[in-house]
């Protein structure tokens, strides 16, 4: 039986292009901080983030746009703004 085909959607390739762009923002400006105990408190803030974030990218990379797709990328928005929101970066 043939493998069915993902379906691809070029707007939502761009959201996760933009999303990749800010998680990688916000841990070069994490990396840069020099007291080791505020980088870790930051990092452990944002791994959450990150996750949502490869959750999102591997979804799509593995099943391509579905009905799953809109609900991950909220909650990594929503993440995205709960961190920006405790941290000052």
């Amino acid at each position: 039986m043939a493998k069915k085909r993902r379906k691809l959607n070029k707007d939502f390739e761009k959201k996760i292009y933009s999303s990749k762009k800010n998680v990688e923002l916000v841990l070069a400006k994490i990396y840069d901080i020099d007291d080791e105990d505020i980088q870790k408190e930051y990092m452990s803030g944002f791994n959450k983030v990150v996750y949502l974030y490869d959750e999102l990218k591997e979804d799509y990379e593995r099943q391509g746009f579905s009905d799953n797709s809109e609900e991950l990328l909220t909650s990594y928005k929503n993440a995205f703004n709960l961190f920006e929101s405790e941290f000052e970066i």
